[in-house]
């Protein structure tokens, strides 16, 4: 099964992945002003936008394998929330196809635990999925304004972020809820803590899916990691921040 990929612009590449239940055309903003600079690949997750939905390619491992058949070899990937989580566990399976990653408002662990306070409550995950099968649509677009709780300029951008998932097909049931399920149950520390590849986060500092104080706490698992916390920013800071944004991927492509 082969995802939808979209290219554009020339020199070193850079791989855009969506968060949960969106799709591609979230980057447009961000890869129009990076053409210049290099080329840029969007893809869309299992079931989401334009791309297929195969039950057997399920689970964090099966949407990582086919996100390393997508991307670009040597390629930096940009990863955010649920696309950053895959894109941690690609670079894991087979780091060398990976010139550098950067984590925008994702984790290596979405859920509370035992020892790790940076997580969301499993039963909002949980009452999410529960939702999901009453009104799948409803729940989208609650989750919609969920990310923009919160950031100073959100009443402005939450119609951007609508049109944007109205821009391409809705993704399917099957999709958003295998994409729950890693959320839910994916625990990835121990292999970010083991990459070893050049590390670039951004939180958003207003972020309730993904809290800032994540950036006092993922040095500890990756020392290497170099961290960014944008100001007044919530869970999609390269929407309501895209300067900033611009600024870490031209600098990544540049240095890593």
């Amino acid at each position: 099964m082969k995802l939808w990929t979209q290219t554009s612009g020339a020199g070193d590449d850079l791989f855009l992945i969506h968060g949960w239940g969106m799709n591609a055309s979230v980057w447009l903003p961000l890869a129009r002003a990076l053409e210049k600079d290099c080329r840029v690949t969007l893809v869309e997750l299992p079931g989401h936008g334009e791309s297929p939905w195969q039950d057997s390619a399920d689970g964090l491992q099966g949407w990582a394998e086919q996100l390393l058949e997508a991307a670009p070899a040597d390629a930096v990937w940009a990863g955010w929330s649920l696309g950053g989580l895959v894109m941690q566990q690609a670079a894991w399976m087979q780091p060398q196809k990976l010139r550098a990653l950067v984590g925008i408002a994702t984790s290596p662990c979405f859920v509370r635990r035992d020892g790790w306070p940076c997580g969301i409550p499993p039963l909002v995950l949980e009452s999410f999925a529960a939702e999901l099968e009453a009104d799948t649509g409803k729940t989208l677009r609650r989750f919609l304004a969920l990310q923009l709780q919160g950031a100073e300029n959100a009443r402005e951008l939450l119609p951007q972020l609508r049109k944007a998932f109205d821009a391409r097909p809705a993704p399917r049931l099957a999709g958003v809820r295998a994409g729950l399920e890693i959320l839910l149950h994916s625990d990835l520390r121990k292999q970010l803590g083991a990459l070893d590849l050049p590390l670039y986060w951004m939180l958003g500092e207003r972020d309730t899916l993904v809290p800032a104080k994540l950036g006092a706490v993922l040095p500890e698992h990756q020392p290497r990691m170099q961290l960014q916390v944008i100001d007044g920013a919530a869970h999609a800071p390269f929407l309501s921040h895209l300067p900033q944004c611009l600024e870490l991927l031209k600098g990544v492509l540049r240095h890593a």
